[in-house]
C-alpha cells in the first residue's frame, strides 16, 4: 500500500456500529451522523458496518446511486477493495445498487432508507427550514422514501407522499396505500420533525380517498404544486419476485487450474458447503435477483479478479464473501429517548436542544438516540458507566419500582461498548450468557452468568460501583445464596441453555421473517435483530442451531402460520451445513414467549406489545399535537422565522 493510500485510511479501524463516507471529487468524505441512512442518487457512498459482539467481524458496503459517474462508481471499488485490505482481508464486502439494496444493508439502517434526488454531498442540516421536497415512501416490508419531483405527475393512489415544505409536512396517503406504508410515512414526517427541525415543524395528514375532509391541506398542497388535473396515476406493484427466482440457486466455480481461466455450473440448489474448495473462486447466483461471490483463501489473484469482474457485469447487487472475521462530529447534542417516552416529552426535548444550539450559533451536530440503539460514540461518552432505568420521576401518576429490589442487564466488554439496563426484578429476566447486577436495600449482588467473559466481568464491576455503594456480593450462576432468590421472588426458570455456558458461541442466532404480504409466502433474513424487529403482523423463524422458533405475531394471518412451519421443516433440510432435521421447532405466540426464547434478545420488554402504536393511534397523536389552522399558518415553504 502507498503511503498515500494509508494516509487516507489512518483514522479507520474497527468499531461496532456505522461509519459512512461518500465519494466527493474522487475521495472519501465522511458523512455526519445525522445524515445516516439519506442517501443521494448522484453518488457513491462506503459504509462500513462493525458487528457489536465477540466477534468483531465487519461488513463494508459501496451503495451505487443511479445517477452517479462511472468515475465515482470506479474509485468507490477501488477504495473498497483498499479498505478491505487495510482491515485485514477479513471484511465482507457488498455492492449495493439504489432500488435493489440487500436485507443486510437494508438492516444497518433503524429508520427509514431515504434517497435524494442531489448530489454534491448537500445533505438537509438540521433547523434549516428554507426546504421544499416530494419523499415518495413505498413498500410492504422494506420500506423506503425516494426525493422525487415535487409535481403531481409524482403521485400515484398506491403509495404515501411526504410534501416537505420546511416548517409544514404533509403527508398524503394513496388510496390504495397499506398500513406499513401509512406507519411509515408518519414515523419518518416525525423524525423529520424532531431530527433536522428541532421539533418545531407541524404535520398533518390527507387521506386520498377523503380529501374532502382535509380541505385546508389540499390547498396547502395546491399553493405548491399547482392544481391537480386528470386523475392520479395507477398503484404501481411493490417487488414480487417469482418463487421460481428465489428457489433456483445455481454455482459456477471460477479456476485457472487448466491453465485457462474457466467459468462453469457445478451444482445447483440446494447446494453444500463442501461444493467450496479452497483453490478456487465461485459465484452463487440466486435466480437472477443476486449474486454471491466467494473466494477461497488460496485462490490465485487472476481467479479472483475474474469472479469480482463476472458477478458485476452480471448483477445489479453483488455480495463478496471471502475469509473469516478478524479478531483484532466539534460538538454534539444528544437528544435521547426512553422507550417509553410521550410525544409531548419527545417534542419537549427536542425543542431545548434547538435551545442549546442556537447557544453555540447552530455549530453542534444534533444526534437522535433511541433507547437499545445507542451508537458507539454514545456509549464512549460514558466510559461503561452507562445505566438505564426503568420508568421515570418526571410523569404525573407513574409509580416508580420499588427501590428495594432492582435488577440490571450488563452487556458489553470494555469502555465504549458497555451499558447496563433495567429489567424486571423476576428470575426470568435472568441469562447465563450475561452479567446481572440486583440491588437490594443491604446489599448489591454480581451475579456472573456462566457464559459471560473476563473483560465482561470486569465491566460488570465498573458498573456495580457506579450502581451502588452499598456491601456487594459475587455470586456465581448455580451458587446463589437464599436472599438472592428471595430478593426476586423465588426461585424460577430463566435462560440457562448450555450454550449460554460458551464464552463464544459456535453459532450466532439468526431471524427470518416469513410472510405473504408481497403475494407470495417469503423468508427474510433481519441483520442485527433486536425486539422490535418482531412484526406483529407476520411470523418470525428464530434459529439457534439447537433449537428453531415460530414467533407467531398476533395479526399473522393463517396461510403465514402454516406455511411457516412447512419451511422451518424445509429451511433445515437443505441448509448447508447439513443440519439434523429432527432439531426441535418450537411455536410461541407473540405475549407468551419462554425465557429460552427472550433470552436471545437485550433487555426483552414484556410490556412492548401493550405500548406499541397502531397506524390510527399514530395519526391522532399528530393530529392532537397540531392542528390544521396551526400548519396553515405557517405553510410558506421559505419561512426562515422560528417563532
Amino acid at each position: 500500500m502507498t503511503e498515500k493510500v494509508l494516509d487516507t485510511f489512518k483514522n479507520i479501524r474497527y468499531k461496532p456500529g456505522l461509519q459512512i463516507w461518500t465519494i466527493n471529487n474522487l475521495k472519501m468524505v465522511p458523512v455526519p451522523e445525522q445524515a445516516f441512512g439519506s442517501f443521494f442518487e448522484g453518488d457513491c457512498y462506503i459504509i462500513l458496518y462493525g458487528s457489536n459482539d465477540d466477534t468483531q467481524s465487519m461488513d463494508i458496503h459501496y451503495w451505487i446511486g443511479n445517477g452517479s459517474s462511472q468515475d465515482e462508481q470506479g474509485a468507490a471499488a477501488i477504495y473498497v477493495t483498499q479498505l478491505d485490505e487495510y482491515l485485514g482481508g477479513s471484511p465482507v464486502q457488498h455492492r449495493d445498487v439504489q432500488g435493489y439494496e440487500s436485507a443486510k444493508f437494508r438492516g444497518h439502517f433503524t429508520q427509514n432508507i431515504m434517497s435524494g434526488v442531489a448530489s454534491g454531498f448537500k445533505h438537509v442540516e438540521s433547523n434549516v427550514y428554507n426546504i421544499l421536497r416530494l419523499l415518495h415512501v413505498k413498500g410492504k416490508k422494506n420500506v423506503t422514501a425516494t426525493e422525487v419531483e415535487v409535481s403531481w405527475k409524482s403521485f400515484n393512489s398506491g403509495d404515501v407522499f411526504l410534501l416537505d415544505m420546511g416548517k409544514s409536512i404533509v403527508q398524503w396517503n394513496g388510496p390504495q396505500s397499506n398500513r406499513g406504508e401509512r406507519l411509515k410515512g408518519c414515523l419518518l414526517a416525525q423524525d423529520i420533525r424532531d431530527r433536522e427541525r428541532g421539533g418545531r415543524a407541524r404535520i398533518g395528514v390527507v387521506e386520498g380517498d377523503r380529501e374532502e375532509a382535509s380541505s385546508e391541506l389540499i390547498k396547502m398542497m395546491i399553493s405548491v404544486l399547482g392544481q391537480r388535473t386528470g386523475s392520479l396515476r395507477d398503484a404501481v406493484p411493490d417487488d414480487t419476485p417469482d418463487q421460481f427466482q428465489v428457489s433456483h440457486v445455481k454455482l459456477y466455480q471460477v479456476s485457472d487450474t487448466s491453465g485457462q481461466l474457466m467459468v462453469q455450473e457445478v451444482a445447483s440448489s440446494p447446494l453444500t458447503q463442501d461444493l467450496l474448495h479452497s483453490e478456487d473462486c465461485y459465484i452463487a447466483d440466486v435466480g437472477g435477483l443476486s449474486l454471491a461471490v466467494w473466494k477461497g483463501k488460496k485462490a490465485t489473484v487472476e481467479e479472483r479478479r475474474a469472479a469480482l469482474e463476472r458477478a458485476v457485469v452480471s448483477s445489479e447487487c453483488t455480495l463478496l464473501l471471502k475469509g473469516m472475521f478478524m479478531t483484532s462530529a466539534n460538538t454534539l447534542i444528544h437528544v435521547v429517548q426512553g422507550r417509553h417516552a410521550t410525544q409531548d416529552e419527545i417534542t419537549a426535548c427536542a425543542y431545548q436542544a434547538v435551545n442549546v444550539d442556537n447557544r453555540y450559533n447552530g455549530a453542534p451536530v444534533q444526534v437522535r438516540v433511541t433507547m437499545g440503539k445507542e451508537p458507539r460514540h454514545f456509549l464512549a461518552i460514558f466510559k461503561g458507566r452507562l445505566i438505564i432505568y426503568e420508568g421515570g420521576t418526571g410523569k404525573p401518576g407513574v409509580v416508580n419500582p420499588d427501590p428495594g429490589a432492582r435488577l440490571f442487564q450488563v452487556r458489553g466488554t470494555n469502555e465504549i461498548n458497555t451499558k447496563a439496563t433495567e429489567v424486571p426484578a423476576r428470575a426470568s429476566s435472568l441469562n447465563s450468557n450475561d452479567i446481572f447486577l440486583l440491588k437490594t436495600d443491604l446489599v448489591t449482588y454480581t451475579w456472573y452468568g456462566k457464559g459471560c467473559s473476563g473483560d465482561e466481568r470486569e465491566m460488570g464491576k465498573v458498573v456495580s460501583d457506579v450502581l451502588s455503594k452499598q456491601d456487594k456480593q459475587i455470586v456465581m450462576e448455580g451458587q446463589e445464596p437464599p436472599q438472592f432468590w428471595v430478593a426476586l421472588g423465588g426461585k424460577g426458570a430463566y435462560s440457562s441453555d448450555k450454550r449460554f455456558e460458551r464464552e463464544v458461541a459456535l453459532h450466532s442466532p439468526r431471524l427470518f421473517n416469513c410472510s405473504n404480504q408481497v403475494g407470495q409466502f417469503r423468508m427474510t433474513e433481519v441483520a442485527q435483530f433486536t425486539q422490535d424487529d418482531l412484526d406483529e403482523d407476520d411470523v418470525m423463524l428464530l434459529d439457534t442451531w439447537d433449537e428453531l422458533f415460530l414467533w407467531i405475531g398476533n395479526s399473522a394471518n393463517q396461510y403465514e402460520t402454516q406455511e411457516s412451519y412447512r419451511c422451518a421443516v424445509e429451511y433445515l433440510k437443505t441448509h448447508p451445513a447439513k443440519r439434523d432435521p429432527e432439531t426441535p421447532v418450537i411455536t410461541v405466540k407473540q405475549g407468551y414467549e419462554p425465557p429460552t426464547f427472550t433470552g436471545w434478545f437485550n433487555a426483552w420488554d414484556s410490556h412492548k406489545w401493550s405500548g406499541g402504536l397502531s397506524y390510527e393511534e399514530m395519526k391522532s397523536k399528530l393530529d392532537d399535537s397540531g392542528s390544521v389552522t396551526q400548519i396553515t399558518m405557517v405553510c410558506d415553504p421559505f419561512s426562515l422565522s422560528t417563532d
